[in-house]
C-alpha cells in the first residue's frame, strides 16, 4: 500500500487570522469626570475630538464596567487610526484608549506531518468540514469502541488508547494460543494460501485493518508527526473480533454487549464502556440474525451510538449484515470528487455518506493501487503477517467512511452528553449535505458536515440546537392518513423560522406520498406534494419550515397520506431540530 509518490498539499485554513481594519475605538474615562458618568458628555467628548482630527467621530454605546465605545464612521486607516487615539490619550480626562479588534475561531491547521494528505477531512468538495468542528469541541470525555481485528501498536495513537478485550473464542483463529482474553493486540489476519478460509478465499498479508479505522477517530493531533484524528481528543477502546479468515457473528455480539457495558458470562465488566461503538466488518445476509439485532438494540438501550459500515460489493446493502440491521448508522463511501465510491453499497437504508476514498478506480486490476492521494490516509503496521514498525498508509474502503462517522459522534457527545443515539444519527443526517458528484442505489442524507452538525446540537449558530427524533416504525398502508408523534419539552418561546424536518420513509413510489407537518395548535405545513410520476422508492432528506408562528413546545406530529394503490411503506424516522 505505499504511495507512488506524494499528492500535493491541499489548501487549507489559515493558521494566521487576516489583518482587519479599525472601524471603533474604546475608550475608558478617568473615575470622577463626566464623560465616565454621562453619555451625554461622552458624545460631546467625541464630537470635540471629531472636530480635531477630522475624523467621523460617535459615541456609540456604553460597555459593561464603563468605558465608551466610540466609531470612526467607517474603516479608517492607519494613520487615521493613530491621530484619534492620540488625540484622546492627550485628554487628561482618558485613563486608556484602545482599538476595537477583531477575534476568529483558532481552527489553526494541524502540525500533523500526513495532515496535508487528509483531503477527507478538510477539501470543500468530498470532505467532511472537520476542522472548525474543532473549535467546540475535540470529543473528550468520550470513548470510542473499534470492534476489529485489534491494534498494531502505534506511537501516533498510543496516548488515546484504553484498554479492550480479545473476542475472539477460537484459539486458532486468534493466533495468541488462548482465545479470549483481555489482550486486544492485532495477532495479523494474513493467509498463507488460495483456498485457506473457503473456496473463493485469496492469500494475502494483514491488514491491521483496526488500527487504521482507530487512527481516523481519534489519532493523536498537533503532535507534530502522522496523521490528525477527528475526534483526537476521545479514547479508541480496540476489541478484536477479525482474526484468521475473519470473525464469527457470536464473538461479534458480545463484543457489542460487553464495549457498551453490557455483561457477557465469563468476561470482566468493561471498566470504560464505549458511547460510540464502530463496526467496519460485515458479510452477506439477506435479514439482520437475531444475534446481532439484540446486542446492537442493547447496546441502544445503554446510550451506544452504533455505526456500521454499509459494504464494498457495489450491492445494495440491504444483502449485508450488519449493516441491515436496525438501530444503527449505515454508512456508505464517497470519493474525493464527492461520488459515490465505486466499490461502496448503496439503497434505502443507507443513512448518510462519508469520505471512503479510491486508491483505484473500479476498472483496475484489484489490489492495484493507482490514485494513493485519493485514499483515505490512517495509522498502520509494516508488518507482512506479524506486527513490524509503525507507518501510514491510504486505504479505501466503507470501512474507512464507517469511522469518520463514529469520529463525528464522539464530537457531538463530548459537546452536549445528553444526546441520544437517535438524537445523534438525526442530527447526522439533518445536517448533511447533497452530494457534490453522483449516487446511484441510494446514499442516504447526504456527506455528513461535521461542523454544521457540531453547531446545530449545540446551539452555536442557531438558537436552541435542540434535536427530536422518533424512531418507532409506523406502517403506511393504500389510501390512509398516518400519524407520527414527536413531544418537544424544554424548548422555550416559538418555533424558529428553519425549523428542520428530518424524514426517513421507506416506501414503493414515493410520488403516493403527501408529508405534512402538523404544529401542536393543529397547524399544517405541507413538505411534501403526490406525483404521479414520481416511481422513485423512498423519502430521505430534510424539509426548511417557518414555524416562527408556532409554540415550540408540545406534541408536533408528522402526517404521511397514500392517495393510491398497489404500494405501501413505513416511516423508519423523523426528527425535528429547533
Amino acid at each position: 500500500m505505499a504511495p507512488a509518490s506524494d499528492p500535493a498539499p491541499a489548501s487549507q485554513s489559515m493558521s494566521t487570522p487576516p489583518a482587519a481594519p479599525v472601524e471603533k475605538v474604546i475608550v475608558t474615562y478617568k473615575s470622577g469626570t463626566a464623560e465616565a458618568a454621562s453619555n451625554g458628555a461622552a458624545t460631546s467628548d467625541a464630537k470635540e475630538k471629531a472636530e480635531r482630527t477630522g475624523e467621523d467621530l460617535s459615541f456609540e454605546r456604553r460597555l459593561a464596567g464603563g468605558p465608551a465605545l466610540v466609531d470612526l464612521g467607517g474603516e479608517a486607516s492607519s494613520k487615521d487610526v493613530a491621530e484619534v487615539m492620540a488625540a484622546f490619550r492627550a485628554d487628561p480626562a482618558v485613563a486608556s484608549v484602545e482599538p476595537d479588534i477583531r477575534a476568529y475561531p483558532m481552527a489553526a491547521t494541524p502540525n500533523d506531518t500526513e495532515y496535508p494528505r487528509q483531503w477527507d477531512l478538510f477539501e470543500a468538495t468530498g470532505g467532511m468540514n472537520v476542522p472548525p468542528a474543532w473549535d467546540t469541541t475535540t470529543g473528550s470525555g468520550v470513548t470510542v469502541a473499534v470492534i476489529d481485528t485489534g491494534y498494531a501498536a502505534h506511537s501516533d495513537l498510543a496516548a488515546n488508547v484504553v484498554p479492550g478485550y480479545d473476542f475472539i473464542s477460537s484459539s486458532s483463529e486468534a493466533r495468541d494460543g488462548s482465545g479470549r482474553d483481555s489482550d486486544p493486540k492485532d495477532e495479523g489476519d494474513w493467509n498463507l494460501t488460495d483456498g485457506e478460509c473457503g473456496l473463493n478465499s485469496k492469500a494475502g498479508d494483514s491488514s491491521w485493518h483496526g488500527t487504521h479505522v482507530a487512527g481516523t477517530i481519534a489519532a493523536a493531533t498537533g503532535n507534530g508527526k502522522g496523521i490528525a484524528g477527528i475526534a483526537h481528543g476521545a479514547k479508541i477502546q480496540p476489541v478484536r473480533v477479525l482474526g484468521k479468515c475473519g470473525g464469527s457473528s457470536s464473538d461479534i455480539a458480545d463484543a457489542i454487549t460487553w464495549a457498551s457495558g453490557g455483561s457477557v458470562p465469563g468476561v470482566p465488566s468493561n471498566p470504560t464502556p464505549a458511547k460510540v461503538i464502530n463496526l467496519s466488518l460485515g458479510g452477506p445476509s439477506s435479514s439482520c440474525p437475531s444475534v446481532y439485532q439484540n446486542a446492537i438494540n442493547g447496546a441502544v438501550s445503554r446510550g451506544s451510538t452504533v455505526v456500521v459500515a454499509a459494504g464494498n460489493s457495489n450491492a445494495n446493502a440491504s444483502a449485508f449484515t450488519p449493516a441491515n440491521c436496525s438501530n444503527i448508522i449505515n454508512v456508505a463511501s464517497t470519493s474525493r470528487e464527492g461520488n459515490r465510491s465505486f466499490y461502496s453499497n448503496y439503497g434505502s437504508i443507507v443513512d448518510v455518506s462519508a469520505p471512503g476514498g479510491e486508491t483505484r478506480r473500479g476498472t483496475d486490476t484489484p489490489g492495484t493501487v493507482t490514485t494513493p492521494q485519493n485514499g483515505i490516509w490512517s495509522t498502520l503496521n509494516a508488518g507482512a503477517t506479524v506486527q513490524g514498525s509503525e507507518n501510514y498508509a491510504p486505504y479505501q474502503g466503507t470501512s474507512m467512511a464507517a469511522p469518520h462517522i463514529a469520529g463525528l459522534a464522539a464530537l457531538l457527545k463530548s459537546a452536549k452528553s445528553s444526546l441520544t443515539p437517535a438524537q445523534i444519527e438525526a442530527a447526522i443526517k439533518a445536517n448533511a449535505r447533497p452530494l457534490p458528484g453522483t449516487c446511484s442505489g441510494g446514499c442516504g442524507a447526504g456527506i455528513a458536515d461535521a461542523a454544521k452538525t457540531v453547531e446545530a446540537v449545540t446551539g452555536t449558530t442557531t438558537p436552541g440546537g435542540s434535536v427530536f427524533t422518533s424512531t418507532a416504525n409506523v406502517s403506511i398502508y393504500d389510501h390512509t392518513t398516518v400519524t407520527s408523534s414527536i413531544t418537544v419539552t424544554g424548548v422555550s418561546g416559538n418555533a424558529p423560522s428553519d425549523l428542520k424536518v428530518g424524514v426517513d420513509i421507506k416506501h414503493t413510489w414515493r410520488g403516493d406520498l403527501v408529508i405534512d407537518l402538523v404544529a401542536p395548535d393543529g397547524s399544517t405545513y405541507r413538505l411534501k406534494n403526490s406525483s404521479g410520476s414520481d416511481s422513485a422508492d423512498d423519502v430521505t432528506g430534510t424539509y426548511t419550515v417557518n414555524a416562527s408562528g408556532e409554540t415550540a413546545a408540545g406534541t408536533w406530529k408528522l402526517q404521511v397520506r397514500d392517495v393510491a394503490s398497489g404500494d405501501t411503506g413505513y416511516i423508519d424516522s423523523w426528527s425535528l431540530t429547533f
